[in-house]
């Protein structure tokens, strides 16, 4: 299977550009920086995943602001000094947000043909601003497409989309994952494309119930529940006695059968066989653990699943680099980052 040559190894910049507290200029200014590139090139990644968000680049009304690119001028440069890729990911557009927090309509983007062009627009604004970087700067069309019943909308507003980038970026590298916030499951659903320079890209964070232990934003999550990796079978009759039924129910537990590698393996089939079938690279572009896991257990489910993105040369970006959850970079992991890193 082909792999995204150049975007073996990478982290997300989660909470830069995307998801942050409040739209702060001093926030941009200071949360990463040349320092945080240069350390990253230290761990031996090769590549960074920026997530944006529309507003850094565009007013409510679409005019573009031209400071919001400055950021993103700033960090290609940094990645040239360090050698370093980039993928710029539109985490968020005008008139749609994967965001469970956001509650919006998650489904009226893919029907309303003036948001779909805003989309256009801005893609095209930023592929004609970072064309001559097409070696070291790739696009993420849109993060984590939410409802399984867009599908088919989705698969035509993402075409049309890598036609927009390919006017004036030939070159670089597009990637687009699926529904049901970029599923690996959904990689069969997604467009066919004969274009060579197009990538399919999954999220995984399954288990789910290990990786989002306690997370304050998973629908009747307890905040005090914890769990260890492997799921072992006494874990799972644990999980049921304390989970909500709805949490409980929704443990896949013939999944979690498969110890080790192999549950990520058997978990990623589908999607190994497509991509194979049609020649075309997959990319894992968010997976990680939640910073309320022992880091111990974080080592063995990153083993695991990087055993696995090894095997069958899938590139990959762990979420996040620092804060958000899920960071690596600070005091939590501070003992250990080498070994952590080590693992991306």
């Amino acid at each position: 299977m082909r792999n995204m040559e150049g975007y073996i190894k990478g982290i997300n910049l989660g909470g830069w550009l995307s998801q942050f507290d409040n739209y702060d200029l001093k926030h941009f200014d200071t949360f990463i920086t040349e320092e945080d590139i240069k350390t990253i090139a230290s761990w031996g990644l090769d590549h960074v995943r920026v997530p944006v968000d529309y507003v850094v680049f565009e007013e409510e009304d679409g005019t573009p602001k031209e400071d919001g690119y400055i950021y993103l001028d700033n960090c290609v440069s940094w990645c040239e000094k360090h050698g370093l890729r980039m993928i710029i990911d539109l985490h968020k557009t005008y008139g749609y947000s994967f965001d469970p927090l956001d509650e919006d309509d998650k489904e009226a983007f893919f029907h309303q043909e003036p948001l779909q062009q805003r989309f256009y627009d801005l893609w095209r604004r930023i592929s004609v601003r970072y064309a001559a970087h097409s070696s070291i700067v790739a696009y993420e069309l849109l993060n984590e497409i939410v409802m399984p019943t867009v599908a088919d909308e989705w698969n035509e507003i993402a075409l049309k989309a890598i036609s927009v980038i390919r006017e004036a970026a030939p070159e670089s590298w597009i990637i687009f994952g699926g529904v049901m916030y970029n599923a690996v499951v959904s990689v069969p659903k997604l467009a066919k494309t004969d274009d060579p320079r197009v990538a399919y890209t999954f999220h995984c964070y399954e288990p789910m119930i290990f990786t989002h232990q306690g997370a304050y934003w998973v629908k009747n999550m307890p905040s005090d529940f914890r769990t260890g990796y492997p799921v072992s079978d006494e874990d799972l009759e644990t999980i049921t006695r304390l989970l909500p039924p709805e949490l409980a129910g929704a443990v896949d537990r013939e999944a979690l059968k498969f110890k080790g590698a192999a549950f990520f393996e058997n978990l990623f089939t589908a999607a190994l066989e497509t991509a194979d079938e049609r020649n075309i690279p997959l990319y894992c572009g968010e997976y990680g653990v939640i910073d309320l896991a022992s880091v111990d257990y974080t080592i063995k489910w990153l083993s695991d699943i990087n055993a696995v993105f090894r095997k069958f040369g899938i590139g990959r970006a762990y979420w996040n680099y620092k804060e958000k959850d899920f960071g690596l970079y600070g005091d939590r992991c501070a003992d250990k980052i080498l070994e952590l890193t080590a693992l991306l």
